[in-house]
């Protein structure tokens, strides 16, 4: 059981953990209708694909709990918590579960879209203990792992997905270290990874993204974990951005490299990753971590939220059915 909670269902509303505001600040959002949820997964207040599918579920039981709650509403709710984000397929997964019961309810239709919410959660939480166990199995006593982003119980309906891996070895002291990257332009591997990890007394160090090559190169790392935000059928995944690069470079340095994610993030419906919707964030992101850049007239910025990592250089999918190997 992890310490770090990012989401709260209390008495009808969700609370919401800003990781905007980590590490420094612990503020919570305290969301009452769908409308709320939306704008938190838009400013990335929550972020991380299987936590965002989750909160996206508890908007359509905010939605359903209104005094003014209509089934044709309730779908309106669906159709602007869908439009929030692109990239990741949990959130849409979620939401295809939450349209089913709408549509089949007979009667009591927040109590039912409350329960799925729940079972939704409640589910994510135990295929995240069961792709640990499987992840955990992978590896030697005394082995330091490299991760990227922020794949943590921040980032889930439980310990993790990369992270949570990462958690239950240093549980059972197989884990030496782990080293986490900082994940620019947002930095949610400095801001929550690291974070994540001192609250569980992990030891873990942090790097710049661009001393990757260099961290390989010295034979520290014996392999890589990083989570996904949506697969496609042939093993293409797309992650956050950088993370495509990360594993040319461990291809390169001959340490292996694992996408950990549950099975809510495969999508089937995409042939490859040719076809997922890479999401394109605002130019701010980048210019405000350089101080005074934002004032510099003229300045283009290209900010790719994701980029798609083909299947040939995965070595394992770890989910909660087991560990996946080519061919895919």
């Amino acid at each position: 059981m992890s310490k770090v909670v990012p989401l709260k269902w209390e008495k009808s509303e969700l609370l919401i953990l800003d990781q905007r505001k980590l590490p420094g600040k612990i503020v919570w959002i305290r969301a009452r209708n769908h409308e709320t949820v939306a704008r938190a997964i838009e400013s990335l207040a929550v972020r991380g694909a299987p936590v965002i599918g989750i909160a996206a579920a508890y908007g359509v039981a905010l939605a359903a709990k209104s005094t003014r709650a209509t089934e044709a509403g309730i779908s309106d709710a669906i159709a602007r918590l869908l439009k929030t984000r692109p990239t990741g397929y949990n959130l849409f997964s979620a939401l295809e579960r939450m349209k089913h019961v709408l549509e089949h309810a007979n009667g009591k239709v927040s109590l039912l879209l409350e329960r799925e919410a729940r079972a939704i959660h409640k589910e994510d939480a135990e295929m995240c203990h069961a792709i640990a166990e499987h992840g955990v199995s992978l590896m030697k006593s005394g082995e330091t792992v490299l991760t990227y982003c922020n794949t943590g119980a921040l980032a889930t309906g439980g310990i993790g997905t990369a992270l949570g891996v990462i958690r239950l070895a240093h549980t059972r002291k197989i884990l030496k270290e782990v080293f986490a990257c900082e994940t620019r332009p947002v930095g949610q591997g400095a801001r929550l990874t690291i974070w994540e990890c001192a609250q569980e007394k992990i030891p873990a160090t942090l790097i710049c993204d661009n001393m990757i090559a260099s961290l390989l190169a010295t034979g520290k790392i014996h392999r890589v974990f990083v989570g996904a935000d949506r697969i496609a059928r042939n093993g293409d995944t797309s992650n956050k951005i950088g993370t495509r690069g990360l594993a040319v470079l461990a291809r390169d340095a001959g340490v292996p490299f694992h996408v950990v994610a549950p099975s809510t993030t495969f999508d089937t419906n995409l042939k490859s990753g040719a076809e997922i919707v890479i999401e394109e964030r605002k130019p701010e992101e980048i210019l405000r971590g350089t101080p005074g850049l934002e004032k510099v007239k003229g300045v283009r910025v290209w900010n790719p939220a994701f980029d798609v990592t083909p299947a040939n250089y995965i070595t394992s999918f770890i989910t909660e059915r087991g560990v996946l190997s080519p061919p895919f």
